[in-house]
């Protein structure tokens, strides 16, 4: 698909100037409607260690003096996940230059993701012509170490790449080629070298400390000792630019942000016994959205024990599933096609709008403004389920959107 580079610019430079047309200010959420604070039963040396990566997740603001860019999108963690809830148009992030599933064409020029930000005397990217773009709401992170701590044989028992049930649903992984930093536990099955990603709109991350690690680099231009090359506008030099020493933030400190990530509590689900509630859930495994929207997971054995057989709701297989064309952007990550996501956690879901300033940005670059909408979206696998909640009476589907509301 042909974009000129006049659209790729509006694109890129749209989603920031959103924030002057709207106010994305979180609201103050009762406390029981919060998204963050620790999973239960964290020993005192564990709940230290979660303190220390809240801190640095989301108090730490990071400047040009300690590190920031030189070109970059964000200046904290906590900017993109208020709350640790989902992000805004203004925290959503262009990345591009990937169309097939042979890999990324543009790394060249400063792919995967545009860092439309600069620091004092360097110059923000813009995304470079004929490259394939997407844009990518930041999703919510609470809940994230139970998802990381299934085993891969559980997430493929879910998969049916050629659709042999026969109900139009198939299911794939995303096979990613691990960092040089990646260490497989026991629960990781390589094949032909890559390893199933979970996390990320295409689950292009196989894990969380990749997930941290190319969120430092990726969104604000903080090198670790995993990454040790500042981002690099490739249309300007071919040289990284700030004055700062790599690496700029710890080992210790990408630790215990990983750690935060893990233990995050669970968003539990409110109102559970309410009619409309139960009669949502019976409807919601009626419409076979259950089918990819995966309700219930048991952990096995983790090394922290709070992680270790937990039974849990988040809602998702962890597999790629075509959307259809009108989902389809053009750009994809790994072994995903360009009309591939994975299936989002809908934990949480009826929290999203404390973190989204009131309103709601759902599917993967936030353009449903309701659920009902973004159910409306679907295509491809989810086609089928989408003609039968369309032919909901009022009362069915306002049961169905009441319980997707208590999640």
């Amino acid at each position: 698909m042909k974009k000129t580079t006049l659209l790729y610019l509006f694109v890129s430079l749209s989603i920031f100037s959103t924030a002057a047309c709207e106010t994305f200010l979180p609201d103050e959420p009762a406390d029981d409607a919060l998204l963050d604070g620790p999973i239960a039963d964290l020993t005192p040396e564990q709940n230290a260690l979660f303190l220390a990566g809240d801190v640095a997740f989301n108090d730490e603001v990071f400047t040009p003096t300690t590190g920031l860019g030189p070109t970059f999108v964000a200046t904290s963690c906590g900017s993109c996940h208020a709350g640790d809830g989902k992000g805004t148009p203004f925290s959503t992030l262009v990345r591009f230059g990937q169309n097939d599933e042979t890999g990324n064409q543009f790394m060249h020029l400063g792919g995967p993701q545009l860092q439309n930000r600069a620091i004092h005397g360097h110059t923000p990217e813009q995304i470079p012509s004929g490259a394939p773009f997407a844009q990518f709401t930041p999703p919510a992170n609470t809940g994230l170490g139970l998802l990381a701590a299934l085993a891969d044989e559980q997430i493929l028992a879910n998969a049916d790449p050629l659709d042999k049930d026969g109900d139009g649903i198939s299911g794939v992984p995303n096979w990613i080629h691990p960092p040089d930093y990646f260490k497989p536990q026991w629960f990781h099955k390589p094949q032909n070298g890559r390893y199933i990603g979970r996390f990320g709109k295409k689950a292009a991350a196989i894990d969380l400390l990749q997930q941290t690690v190319n969120a430092y680099k990726q969104d604000m231009g903080i090198t670790s000792e995993f990454d040790l090359e500042d981002p690099i506008n490739h249309a300007v030099s071919a040289q990284a630019g700030d004055a700062v020493a790599d690496p700029e933030v710890s080992t210790a400190k990408v630790n215990a942000v990983v750690f935060y990530l893990r233990t995050l509590k669970v968003p539990v689900q409110r109102r559970p016994q309410d009619a409309a509630v139960t009669a949502g859930s019976q409807l919601f495994l009626a419409l076979d959205c259950g089918k990819c929207h995966t309700p219930e997971w048991k952990t096995p054995q983790s090394d922290l024990p709070v992680l270790s057989n937990q039974t849990f709701a988040p809602y998702t297989d962890l597999l790629l599933h075509d959307m259809g064309s009108g989902l389809d952007d053009g750009y994809t990550e790994g072994t995903a096609k360009t009309g591939e996501y994975r299936t989002p956690p809908l934990w949480g879901l009826g929290l999203s709008k404390n973190s989204q300033g009131g309103k709601l940005f759902l599917l993967h670059d936030g353009r449903a403004r309701s659920v009902d909408e973004a159910i409306r979206l679907h295509g491809g696998e989810a086609a089928r389920s989408r003609n039968l909640y369309s032919k909901l009476n009022d009362k069915d589907r306002g049961d169905l959107l009441e319980f997707l509301d208590s999640l």
